[in-house]
């Protein structure tokens, strides 16, 4: 009697066999023998979705760090903070947070309209001192649309403040940040008033702490170039947007990812 007969028919598991991670870290894997300890790391630990202890591990944090690429693959890296929950999880394969307006450059949303592609690294020096890595695709959602579209989302506990957008990412990998070399660090008391979110003081944002304001007069008077015209502004926005399009259409099947969406509207006349 063979085995099948004995245990009854069984639900063959669908072999994987796309290898997680880009070309260059294949070649160098290859080339510094380490291809076989680099499989069963993605065979073990690189998932395409976050499980329920992924979910509360972020659900928990305080705080995260977002790495993104303009069009060019000119880098930006960033952090975000928050009270627990701030990176809000939609389902396992979607994450939000809100972004507010800062120094008003917007350096990870003008990366994130020219490529969606993000890194976000979450990483727990308090309690468990781990850390996870997702990796996916991101695009700028208008405050008013991520409210309609999500009607748990909680309001910002410091009063006044207000998204100015959200980023959605739809999650493609999920693993962890191995715990060797992360400190295990303590909170201290709050002094004062607490942390002082949204403010606009100089001095409680940090003051001129690198001294860079204070060389100003050594490199000379910075001139803007002229503004352009809205009508010339939207154009080069929309070759931006354009050229980005074509190459998300390159990076795989369409069937295989999200479509690009970006923060302007094509169908706005300018």
């Amino acid at each position: 009697m063979s085995i099948s007969e004995q245990t009854g028919p069984r639900t063959a598991t669908p072999l994987r066999t796309h290898r997680p991670g880009g070309d260059g870290e294949h070649a160098v894997q290859q080339r510094i023998g380490s291809t076989e300890r680099a499989d069963r790391f993605y065979a073990e630990q690189v998932l395409d979705r976050l499980n329920p202890r992924m979910r509360e591990f972020v659900a928990r944090q305080e705080m995260f760090f977002l790495a993104t690429a303009d069009r060019y693959g000119e880098c930006d890296n960033t952090f975000r903070a928050g009270p627990p929950g701030f990176l809000h999880v939609l389902d396992d394969t979607t994450l939000a947070y809100p972004e507010y307006r800062g120094n008003g450059v917007h350096a990870s949303l003008g990366n994130i309209e020219e490529n969606p592609h993000v890194g976000v690294l979450l990483v727990d020096f308090l309690r468990d001192r781990v850390g996870l890595h997702v990796n996916g695709r991101a695009r700028v959602v208008e405050d008013t649309v991520m409210r309609r579209d999500h009607r748990g989302l909680t309001d910002d506990p410091v009063p006044g403040r207000r998204p100015v957008v959200w980023v959605e990412i739809t999650v493609e990998e999920a693993y962890i940040h191995c715990a060797k070399h992360i400190p295990h660090l303590q909170k201290v008391p709050a002094r004062g008033s607490g942390r002082p979110w949204g403010t606009d003081d100089v001095k409680r944002k940090g003051g001129d702490f690198f001294g860079a304001a204070a060389e100003a007069p050594e490199r000379g008077p910075y001139l803007p170039p002229p503004r352009a015209d809205l009508a010339s502004w939207r154009a080069e926005a929309e070759r931006a947007l354009a050229k980005a399009a074509r190459y998300d259409a390159g990076a795989g099947a369409p069937s295989e990812r999200p479509s690009f969406s970006g923060w302007f509207s094509r169908s706005t006349p300018a």
